[in-house]
């Protein structure tokens, strides 16, 4: 993954509770493969009607919202089943950070494995963001160092797991993550080796039955 530092870019308002993983990409779409590109999928069923046609007034079809890498809702964003597809969707669109109070547990998980910064802001932070940005793409901050996110002179402090933190500020996965203990467990792997000898594998074509 791409480490992440501070976000400087264009960010759009979603000024909806409770936008769960189904409305971020509908069920429909994840018979297609990820190459397809998923981004076009972001929002499907409340950025176009019921023939299909884009919804021109939705923020998402502004012609400046493709540069948008930051996105602002309500609570509870990323309910609902525990489909990556969802990230993928904001991901592949273009997306590095939503902003809310709160996110559905496992959603939160997927975005930061995939990059996507989960940022935690009260109910009232949320609301100062989406009203400075208003109906259109704003320039945004989001400083993952000073755990900050700022519209014009709006800036509010937001909160992450030390671990994700950690993740996203240098583009480590889990597997990264395990290797800064390289040493640790090297020592209690020789350490556990000493103490319990007979636990460790036989070697090949050695018989399990002792010579009598």
């Amino acid at each position: 993954m791409k480490p992440m530092k501070v976000v400087t870019s264009l960010g759009v308002a979603l000024p909806a509770a409770n936008v769960d993983t189904d409305q971020l990409i509908p069920a429909r779409f994840m018979k297609e493969p990820r190459s397809v590109g998923y981004g076009q999928f972001l929002l499907y069923d409340l950025r176009h009607d019921d023939h299909g046609q884009p919804k021109a007034d939705f923020i998402l079809h502004h012609p400046e919202a493709s540069k948008a890498e930051v996105m602002v809702s309500r609570r509870n964003f990323g309910a609902g089943s525990s489909r990556e597809a969802a990230v993928y969707a904001l991901v592949d669109d273009g997306f590095r950070c939503v902003v809310a109070p709160s996110f559905g547990d496992i959603f939160a998980s997927n975005a930061v494995n995939n990059g996507l910064l989960p940022a935690v802001v009260t109910e009232d932070d949320a609301e100062q963001l989406l009203a400075a940005l208003g109906n259109a793409p704003s320039a945004m901050t989001v400083d993952l160092e000073a755990l900050t996110v700022s519209v014009g002179a709006v800036s509010v402090p937001f909160t992450l797991s030390p671990v994700w933190r950690t993740k996203l500020l240098n583009g480590w996965d889990d597997i990264d993550m395990t290797r800064q203990h390289t040493d640790t467990i090297a020592a209690f792997a020789h350490q556990y080796a000493e103490q319990f000898p007979w636990s460790a594998p036989s070697p090949p074509g050695a018989s399990l039955i002792g010579k009598g």
